[in-house]
């Protein structure tokens, strides 16, 4: 059940995340799945939804270089620092229109570490969590390069089946990842896919 009105104590990569500069600990998953799956060359273009706090961002910025180009969206403001190649857009996703997102132009790699505020209620949040990941792969798709990587975060429930049906009829290479740095008492799940390169 999520622990509600105080603050989780930090653990070994809470305490390392800090130390090393990313805002949470977070960080760490995204770079286990890049080990596993390749994500991330030079110079690529990522977008990064549910940005907030912001390590995710910070990280694909690093691996894509300086000629690359990273852009975080989130319904908050994110305050982190970030440098040039890294920028933070504060926008709702839910309320955007299809398509709206087309001007931000095509990505190689769209993530989402989406996550709703969970109410310990498990099966509610189990599906607020289906409802973002179908959110995060809808605006991924038309956005994704031929021969690009989707990543999304959900947490396993009744509805993670149906998810990654959704997920295999866009994608290809469909894998699902439980990163070590998950908390082990947390049931959120990751699923990836890349975008077909000629035709569904």
């Amino acid at each position: 059940m999520a622990r509600r009105g105080n603050r989780r104590p930090q653990d070994h990569f809470g305490h390392r995340a800090r130390k090393e500069g990313y805002p949470a600990r977070s960080v760490y998953k995204l770079q286990e799945i890049d080990r596993r799956l390749g994500l991330f060359r030079t110079g690529q273009r990522v977008l990064d939804l549910g940005a907030a706090p912001g390590s995710w961002s910070l990280f694909a910025g690093e691996r894509v270089g300086a000629g690359g180009v990273v852009i975080g969206i989130d319904r908050q403001q994110v305050s982190t620092g970030a440098p040039p190649n890294v920028r933070f857009v504060q926008l709702d996703l839910e309320t955007v229109a299809p398509g709206e997102l087309t001007e931000l132009g095509v990505f190689d790699v769209v993530l989402s570490d989406m996550a709703p505020r969970t109410s310990g209620q498990r099966q509610r949040d189990q599906y607020l969590s289906f409802e973002l990941y179908m959110l995060a792969l809808r605006t991924a798709e038309p956005l994704l390069v031929p021969g690009g990587h989707f990543v999304g975060k959900i947490f396993q429930g009744a509805e993670f089946q149906e998810a990654r049906a959704a997920t295999g009829r866009l994608l290809q290479d469909v894998r699902i990842l439980k990163p070590d740095a998950s908390r082990s008492e947390s049931y959120e799940i990751f699923i990836a896919g890349r975008k077909p390169r000629s035709g569904p």
